[in-house]
């Protein structure tokens, strides 16, 4: 058998050599295409489910909020697990499914039956999906930080204390507090880094987030009768929109609300209350 395979190649030798070759060619494209990666990624198939429940002990969260969540993932198709964990304002739940089930198409099935299960849990649990990510998703990391900038030229920013490069000027300290700065990370460069294509999350941590307390006096809320349902619906009363009023220069009105930058001039106005005439 081995001595007719032999012979054939030697007979073949144009054949051998064209196989050869496409085989070459083959093992470079192949090469080319290959991913690498230092750390693959062998996460199984999941979908976390993370429900943020202010005020809960880990016991009433594995009562309230995590244990109706499960009992509701039973039952989807190609689902190995479910896995759980309660602390302390947090429940997460994950659901792993099958390796070869879509990740949009599990994370879709998941999406309808917590909608069925949000009636269950108490009120002012916040139920969201997790990222379409893992744990070695996390590829670049930076550091926000107040420095030294020139008053006359804004580009030169500098971490230490110098002299501007260009004019010579002394830099100047840059005034923003750790809260600015975590609200600069929010508000702005958080939605802009949003756009950019392939980025999936951002996690920011570090830096206090703006808020504001209402602490009440129980002693004041006594002598003046006022109670803490008062106090949250008059918070609450405070954010409502009220209607928009438009008058052009000539005094007449735009009623659907359109308006021109230079033609139009606006303001708000008290809500309208409805009684007697």
């Amino acid at each position: 058998m081995l001595d007719n395979f032999l012979h054939f190649i030697l007979k073949q030798r144009l054949l051998v050599i064209i196989g050869s070759f496409v085989l070459l060619v083959a093992g470079i494209i192949a090469w080319k295409n290959l991913p690498i990666d230092s750390f693959p990624d062998v996460t199984n198939e999941q979908v976390m489910i993370l429900t943020e429940a202010p005020g809960l002990t880990p016991a009433e969260v594995e009562r309230l909020i995590t244990y109706p969540i499960e009992i509701g993932m039973g039952g989807l198709p190609d689902v190995k697990q479910v896995r759980s964990l309660s602390k302390t304002d947090l429940s997460q739940v994950i659901v792993i499914f099958e390796d070869h089930m879509d990740t949009y198409f599990a994370r879709q099935l998941v999406f309808e039956r917590l909608a069925q299960v949000r009636e269950e849990l108490p009120e002012g649990a916040e139920t969201e999906l997790g990222p379409i990510s893992t744990g070695l998703g996390e590829i670049y990391q930076y550091v926000l930080e107040a420095g030294f900038y020139c008053p006359e030229h804004k580009q030169v920013w500098s971490d230490t204390d110098g002299k501007c490069p260009k004019c010579g000027t002394h830099l100047g300290k840059a005034e923003h507090s750790l809260t600015d700065l975590r609200t600069i990370q929010n508000w702005t460069i958080s939605p802009q880094l949003r756009r950019l294509p392939g980025v999936n999350e951002i996690n920011s941590f570090g830096g206090f987030v703006k808020q504001y307390h209402v602490i009440p006096d129980p002693a004041l809320l006594i002598k003046y009768g006022i109670s803490l349902d008062e106090i949250l619906n008059a918070l609450g009363a405070n954010n409502s929109n009220a209607r928009l009023r438009l008058s052009a220069q000539d005094g007449s009105h735009q009623p659907d609300g359109k308006m021109e930058r230079r033609r139009w001039k606006f303001w708000l106005a008290e809500p309208l209350h409805a009684g007697p005439a």
